[in-house]
C-alpha cells in the first residue's frame, strides 16, 4: 500500500510499502503472518483466512462498473454469425453460471449485430427510395416494377464469385451488394430508356405491329451493347486491382469489390437479354389491337 509521497523538484513519487519477496512467494509464510486485533489479541492470517493458489483469468477488468474477464476467440474458415450462434448454444447448455454472473458477446460480433440492425432499416428504405425515383422517371408502375424485379437476378454473379473465392457473407460484402444493386439499376434504366425511345419513334409513325415492336427492341438493345461494354470494362479496370491487392485493409476491400466484380458479368447480360424480352412480353400487340406507349 502507498504510505506517503516524496517530492523531488517538480516530480512526485509514491512511497510503497509491501512484504519482502520471500514472504510474498511462500504460502506457508503468508499463512503465518501475524495479526493484532483491536482488543490486542495476536493471531495469524491462517486463523481467519483460507490461503491457497487457484487458477483464474490472467487479468480482470471492469465493464459497466462490474468485474469482467475476457476470452478471446480467433475464427478462421467460418463466418462470424453462425460460429457465435453455436458457441452461445454450447454455453447455454453446458455452463451453469453462479448468481451474479453473466456472459456477453462483444468484439467484432457486437459490431456485426449493430450493423445488421442498421441494415434492416437502411436496405428497405433505400429500395423504397429507388422505387419512387424510378416511378417518377417512367410514370409507369409496370416498368418500375420490372426494373425492381430484375435487381435480385443482377446480384447472382456476385453471389457466385463470393462462393468461388470462399468468402463468407459479411457487412463488407453487403456494402458491395448495395453498390452492385445501384449499378444494375442504372443498367436497367438506360436499357429501358433506349427501348422506349426506339418504340416511341415507331408508334409516332403508326408502326405498332408485333414486327415493329421486335425491330424497336432489337434496335434499342443493339445501341446499348458498345456503351455497356465500355462501362463494364471501366468498372472492372478499377475493381480488379482491389480484388488482387494485398496489404493493410485489403481483406475488407476485397469483400466489397468481389460482389461488384461478379455482378459485372450477370448485370449486363440481364439488361441486354432479360429486360428486352420482358419489355416485349409487356407491350406485344394482342390480336386485333394496336399498342402505343
Amino acid at each position: 500500500m502507498n504510505i506517503g509521497e516524496t517530492i523531488e523538484g517538480l516530480q512526485r513519487y509514491p512511497i510503497n510499502l509491501r512484504y519482502p519477496r520471500e514472504v510474498r512467494d511462500s504460502l506457508a509464510l503468508l499463512r503465518s503472518l501475524p495479526i493484532v486485533t483491536p482488543k490486542g489479541q495476536q493471531l495469524i492470517l491462517s486463523d481467519v483466512a483460507d490461503i491457497r493458489i487457484e487458477d483464474g483469468p490472467p487479468m480482470l477488468r471492469s465493464e459497466n462498473a462490474r468485474l469482467a474477464g475476457f476470452v478471446y476467440v480467433d475464427l478462421r474458415g467460418r463466418d462470424l454469425g453462425s460460429a457465435v450462434l453455436e458457441m452461445q448454444q454450447a454455453v447455454a447448455e453446458q455452463v451453469k453460471l453462479p448468481p451474479g454472473y453473466s456472459v456477453s458477446w462483444s468484439g467484432q460480433f457486437e459490431f456485426l449485430e449493430r450493423a445488421t440492425e442498421k441494415l434492416k432499416l437502411v436496405v428497405p428504405f433505400t429500395l423504397l427510395i429507388i422505387f419512387i425515383l424510378l416511378y417518377l422517371t417512367f410514370k409507369h408502375f409496370a416498368e418500375t416494377l420490372l426494373l425492381m424485379a430484375t435487381l435480385p437476378f443482377a446480384l447472382v454473379g456476385g453471389i457466385w464469385l463470393l462462393f468461388g473465392l470462399g468468402h463468407n457473407l459479411s457487412v463488407a460484402s453487403v456494402v458491395g451488394f448495395i453498390a452492385l444493386a445501384g449499378v444494375a439499376a442504372e443498367f436497367g434504366v438506360i436499357m429501358l430508356l433506349y427501348l422506349k425511345q426506339a418504340w416511341r419513334a415507331r408508334t409516332d409513325q403508326n408502326q405498332t405491329s408485333e414486327a415493329d415492336l421486335l425491330d424497336a427492341i432489337r434496335e434499342g438493345a443493339v445501341l446499348r451493347v458498345r456503351p455497356k461494354a465500355m462501362t463494364v470494362a471501366v468498372i472492372l479496370a478499377g475493381l480488379l486491382p482491389i480484388l488482387w491487392g494485398a496489404g493493410t485493409g485489403s481483406e475488407i476491400m476485397q469483400r466489397i469489390a468481389a460482389p461488384m466484380v461478379g455482378g459485372m458479368i450477370s448485370a449486363p447480360l440481364l439488361s441486354m437479354f432479360v429486360i428486352p424480352a420482358a419489355y416485349y412480353l409487356m407491350y406485344r400487340p394482342r390480336r386485333g389491337t394496336n399498342v402505343k406507349v
